[in-house]
């Protein structure tokens, strides 16, 4: 069988010569309508990526037109003379069609030169009831190839605006929870210490507390909007102190987080304690029930938390149980009568204006949800959260 880079080239050639185009003037948007190799297919084609990815799946992402499906990473969409990365439009090429990465992005395995990047850990081990968080990350994937380039609704530009890539998993320890974190926390230095904002894809509730401890090493202590079920500052599960139940009371103990600016959305279920909010509230976080949010719009709730955030960095942490699970079924640790998915658009627009630095969509578990809505459903809140960043523009 020929290699596939060189059937590649010849039809390359082929189709210079037939529209009678120089190399250098070849489109990148041309290429991607009309030369898309059989990616899949090949051997080499499945998305590894972080730090095993296969080389030829990154590339400069300042190439302009440079586009020539490097390797065998996503296919390469660029403005003609820009410097922006923009996801492919169904309109030219078939949404089955190419690697599958967040929106059809480039794929790089470092953050270098981008202003924001989609990163995925693959982590369940930390979940207290039904596991299969670690495959969040590669069904959001796949779903947000429904997410298209602009925002109608807020007039949001994002593509237009940063630049954007898939970097890839962070490697983790499926047998040493604590060893996983360690890893977390020295990827994400990598990318906040390169100027870039991190979008995370999960992985179960406990990875956001290293990828904390990586952006508070560089910003301070941020603010929090943390969307959820559960307020996640337990102390110990069984003699444990790392897992999903835990990761706010060790970022309140190691000073990671500005408690003033601490606001806590959708909380609500059964408890071991009369006041399990005590803790929370003791810290100074504002704790807002899911009962306090049933038949409302959120927009004025998010006006108090915009002035609340201030001016200096915060996080975003959305948990997917935070809704309820009439819409997203795919989770571990389900809790009737939750958010709505227009509750949670207004919270994640409400945020618009604020220091984001970073955001994650967690606890997507997809086997219990075969229709795959939960992860589609992911896949656009982590959209929303890209266009609420700092500079993007509205058009």
């Amino acid at each position: 069988m020929e290699p596939l880079f060189l059937r590649g080239s010849q039809l390359l050639r082929r189709i210079l010569c037939k529209e009678r185009l120089c190399p250098w003037k070849f489109s990148a948007t041309f290429l991607a309508a009309k030369l898309q190799p059989p990616l899949l297919s090949h051997p080499r084609a499945s998305l590894c990526v972080g730090p095993t990815a296969h080389p030829g799946a990154a590339g400069s992402h300042r190439g302009g037109s440079e586009s020539l499906l490097a390797g065998h990473g996503a296919p390469r969409r660029f403005l003609a003379g820009s410097s922006f990365n923009l996801p492919p439009s169904a309109q030219s090429v078939a949404r089955p069609v190419g690697v599958c990465s967040m929106m059809k992005l480039p794929v790089q395995t470092s953050p270098e030169g981008l202003d924001a990047a989609f990163v995925g850990v693959p982590l369940d081990t930390g979940t207290s009831n039904r596991p299969g968080a670690r495959f969040g990350p590669r069904q959001i994937r796949a779903e947000s190839c429904m997410v298209r380039t602009y925002n109608p609704s807020t007039g949001a530009a994002p593509f237009h605006s940063l630049v954007v890539a898939d970097i890839g998993d962070v490697n983790v320890n499926l047998y040493n929870l604590q060893d996983s974190c360690r890893q977390i926390r020295e990827a994400y230095q990598k990318i906040v210490a390169a100027g870039c904002i991190p979008l995370t894809l999960g992985g179960d509730h406990t990875i956001t507390y290293p990828i904390l401890q990586a952006v508070a090493e560089k910003h301070g202590p941020v603010g929090l909007v943390h969307v959820d079920a559960h307020t996640d500052t337990g102390d110990t599960a069984l003699g444990e102190k790392i897992y999903h139940g835990t990761p706010f009371r060790r970022c309140v103990e190691e000073g990671l987080l500005d408690c003033k600016r601490v606001v806590q959305i959708g909380i609500r279920g059964s408890s071991y304690t009369p006041d399990p909010y005590k803790y929370c509230r003791d810290q100074g976080f504002r704790v807002v029930l899911a009962e306090d949010c049933w038949l409302k719009s959120l927009v004025p709730l998010m006006g108090e938390v915009r002035k609340q955030m201030g001016a200096t960095p915060i996080y975003i942490s959305f948990d997917i149980d935070g809704l309820d699970p009439a819409y997203a079924p795919g989770t571990g640790t389900p809790e009737m009568a939750g958010l709505t998915p227009s509750q949670a658009l207004e919270i994640i627009r409400g945020c618009k204006g604020l220091n984001i630095v970073g955001g994650d969509l967690v606890e997507i578990a997809p086997i219990y949800d075969a229709s795959g809505n939960t992860a589609l459903m992911g896949a656009n809140l982590l959209f929303e959260m890209l266009c609420a960043l700092p500079r993007v523009r509205t058009i």
